[in-house]
């Protein structure tokens, strides 16, 4: 007899559960959080085509499936409390579903996250995640705080994932050593949920990188009411193919600069801090064992500058990616 809705919930998706005295299963999860936190909630969704390829690797998908939503809290400064999951299958494939849930299940205990409810249903592969945590009232990182004279902070490697992606369309030639980190970048995200702890307090703002650097970097200087200078060469040097031995000749100058501003799917942190606070975002990185470069600053006229290393202005097109664009 095949498996029914809820007999797939139990199989694959029903685990302990300590945040909501409820557990799974009944009509609403019960989530408190401690006195004198705030919740912090966004939800993502993934579609099949759109977001990811058909031949995704299950166990990565379910990965990336939290990792997005655990760079939203990461972004606002926000500790993982738990999420739930809503998923619309094409028909009940258990091998997929036990991958899936094996990815999706580990990255919630490495983040103590929990899953506590959600909603399945048939239709074309859809991934609904909305996560919760919390945060000192008052203490969120918003996109909003940005002041002129900070500086512009990106956290890990960026642009990896465009150039994962430009292998699959067939633009591009990668070694396979490169090619299997630069997908690994892509279908595994690291959600920097460390780093925006330690950011609490030092970052005037910030976001996570998931449109692209500089279409992500117009959402904070439209809520701040400011403009910026981004130095290319600082943003390119953070691709992690920039300093690769194996290295292509196709990726010049122009394809890093593409990649770091315009790649997207990174899932780094974007944000900004002043000067004063460098000593403090150097130990913040340390600390979470996440390198954090500086590749601008913000200024008071309106407007974006992109400029080389020499404060040459760089030309080209680096929007963020935009689903109805």
């Amino acid at each position: 007899m095949p498996a029914g809705e809820f007999d797939l919930i139990s199989r694959y998706f029903q685990g302990p559960v300590g945040r909501s005295p409820l557990g799974v299963g009944d009509d609403c999860a019960l989530l408190a959080p401690a006195q004198g936190m705030q919740l912090a909630v966004s939800t993502d969704l993934l579609v099949e085509g759109r977001h990811f390829l058909s031949t995704v690797d299950a166990e990565r998908l379910g990965h990336k499936a939290l990792a997005v939503n655990l760079s939203d809290l990461a972004a606002c400064g926000a500790a993982p409390l738990a999420f739930t999951l809503g998923l619309a299958l094409p028909a009940v494939d258990e091998a997929w579903l036990d991958a899936f849930s094996r990815g999706l299940l580990a990255i919630a205990r490495e983040y103590g996250c929990e899953l506590v409810g959600g909603d399945t249903t048939r239709g074309p592969l859809t991934i609904a995640i909305t996560v919760f945590g919390e945060l000192p009232a008052g203490a969120a990182l918003l996109r909003s705080g940005a002041q002129p004279g900070d500086d512009i902070w990106v956290s890990g490697t960026i642009g990896d994932a465009r150039l994962a992606l430009e292998v699959f369309r067939g633009t591009l030639s990668l070694p396979a050593e490169l090619f299997d980190i630069a997908r690994a970048r892509m279908e595994r995200p690291t959600p920097r949920v460390a780093l925006g702890l330690a950011l609490r307090g030092a970052a005037s703002s910030a976001i996570d990188i998931s449109d692209g650097l500089v279409g992500d970097l117009g959402h904070i200087l439209r809520a701040s009411g400011a403009g910026a200078c981004i130095d290319a060469d600082a943003a390119a040097r953070q691709v992690i193919a920039a300093a690769h031995p194996a290295r292509p000749a196709a990726l010049d100058t122009a394809a890093l600069r593409a990649c770091a501003l315009a790649g997207g799917d990174d899932y780094e942190l974007l944000f900004t801090a002043p000067p004063s606070a460098r000593k403090t975002i150097e130990c913040a990185a340390h600390t979470s064992h996440t390198p954090a470069a500086r590749i601008g600053r913000i200024e008071a006229a309106p407007g974006l500058r992109i400029v080389d290393a020499h404060g040459a202005p760089v030309e080209g097109n680096f929007g963020g990616f935009d689903h109805f664009g």
